[in-house]
């Protein structure tokens, strides 16, 4: 089930909401104070299985965080989210190299990022995101 969280929602209401949705249900936050809120419900409370999610106008996923206990992360081939702020940061490097008139050059076509704990190469493409590089980055 989906519930959402308008911009002028209490922080009473978001932890009543948050306490009372059921495992795997998701939560939509409409402005950044109310995510913000929600997740740190989620971590004081230690719940479990449950989906904050902050959506722009348009119904569009900005950011979104499930809270989960460490064992069932563990093992996990998808990015985490301290994994997918460096990748953030490594795009910023890149636009960063293009402003200064800075050029990379690689051997392949496209720059990827894939988590290091995929042993699966055959597997590795479905979790790959593509870094944007702003240009910067060419394959030879």
């Amino acid at each position: 089930m989906e519930y959402d969280l308008v911009e002028e929602t209490s922080n009473e209401q978001i932890k009543e909401v948050l306490l009372n949705c059921e495992s795997l249900d998701v939560v939509n936050c409409y402005s950044l104070e109310v995510f913000n809120e929600a997740k740190a419900v989620l971590i004081s409370e230690k719940l479990i299985g449950k989906t904050v999610q902050l959506l722009d106008e348009d119904d569009y996923v900005l950011q979104q965080v499930t809270s989960k206990k460490r064992e069932d992360a563990d093992g996990e081939v998808e990015f985490s989210d301290r994994q997918l702020a460096v990748i953030k940061a490594l795009e910023k490097v890149f636009d960063h190299c293009k402003k200064e008139g800075i050029k990379v050059i690689g051997y392949s076509d496209e720059l990827v990022a894939y988590p290091a704990n995929c042993n699966d190469q055959e597997q590795a493409s479905e979790f790959c995101l593509e870094i944007n590089t702003s240009q910067t980055y060419k394959g030879a």
